[in-house]
């Protein structure tokens, strides 16, 4: 397969993943009423959860990338380099020799490299309409790749916000909840409740009229960071009522490298094209 189509079907996913967890506004809820002893045993194991998140500002490592989209599969080797709550880059290799492709998420922009044939997008969350009207952000996708609580639109999760979520039993594990009254969407994180490690986290897209859109972003393994655990191996599958999309991240060589640029430049010899451009030529894709 040539590198443009590895390119092309890699940058897929992007639109696919973010685009299924369009929503709408959500009102508050009200719900029933917890009592006081299970408001103390929430937030003591909330608080648990909080505690596996690795405390490094830097995490660096080799990558393998798959995606399978029907009969379609394609495997790429790169780096993943991530600086937390200020980037993620996402570097894809062709045989290992050369870059082919490369996605940036900051919390301003989305960045999508066509190195093959010099082109490129760059767009800041709010022009892109299924991002801003889901409240998608750099941090909900940040969260995802380590292993964290999140709730929609918000930078962090802090202990004054746990009374939001919702916990149920199941098994051997405990099931967070996040959904509000009027919303479409609903979150929920599968947790091992003797670790307090996130295992699954599911975000679903109700929709009556067009059928239901779901997210799963599975954690496989764990490989030590300092002192905690850092996920090396996720696999995240989408499914919509037309397509279900799998990718896969494998992580070896887990670092806390910082002698990389965070930002990428981009020279005159690359051509800017547009949200609209992009889509285009995904759906003309003959994959």
């Amino acid at each position: 397969m040539k590198a443009t189509t590895f390119l092309k079907m890699a940058a897929l996913v992007l639109p696919l993943l973010l685009a299924s967890c369009h929503s709408n506004k959500p009102a508050v809820t009200e719900g029933p009423k917890p009592s006081t002893q299970q408001k103390i045993a929430q937030s003591e194991f909330l608080q648990k959860v909080q505690d596996n998140n690795v405390q490094q500002l830097f995490v660096t490592s080799k990558l393998k990338f798959s995606l399978e989209l029907g009969d379609h599969r394609v495997s790429l080797s790169g780096n993943l380099r991530m600086k937390r709550d200020d980037v993620i880059m996402v570097q894809l290799m062709a045989l290992g020799l050369a870059e082919v492709g490369r996605l940036e998420f900051t919390k301003d922009y989305v960045l999508i490299m066509d190195r093959v044939n010099k082109q490129y997008l760059k767009t800041p969350y709010r022009e892109v309409s299924f991002l801003r009207s889901s409240g998608i952000n750099f941090h909900m996708l940040q969260s995802l790749f380590w292993n964290e609580l999140f709730l929609p639109g918000q930078e962090t999760v802090d202990s004054t916000m746990f009374t939001r979520f919702a916990t149920t039993r199941g098994g051997d594990d405990i099931i967070i909840n996040f959904e509000e009254q009027g919303s479409k969407m609903k979150y929920s994180w599968m947790v091992n409740e003797k670790a307090g490690k996130i295992k699954t986290v599911n975000i679903t897209h109700h929709d009556r009229d067009n059928g239901n859109t779901q997210l799963n972003w599975d954690y496989q393994a764990f490989d030590k960071m300092g002192k905690q655990e850092f996920p090396s191996d996720m696999n995240v599958t989408l499914t919509t009522p037309e397509k279900k999309v799998k990718v896969g991240f494998k992580l070896t060589n887990l670092d806390n490298k910082s002698d990389w640029e965070t930002r990428t430049k981009i020279t005159d010899k690359y051509r800017q094209v547009t949200v609209e451009d992009i889509f285009q030529r995904l759906l003309s894709l003959n994959i």
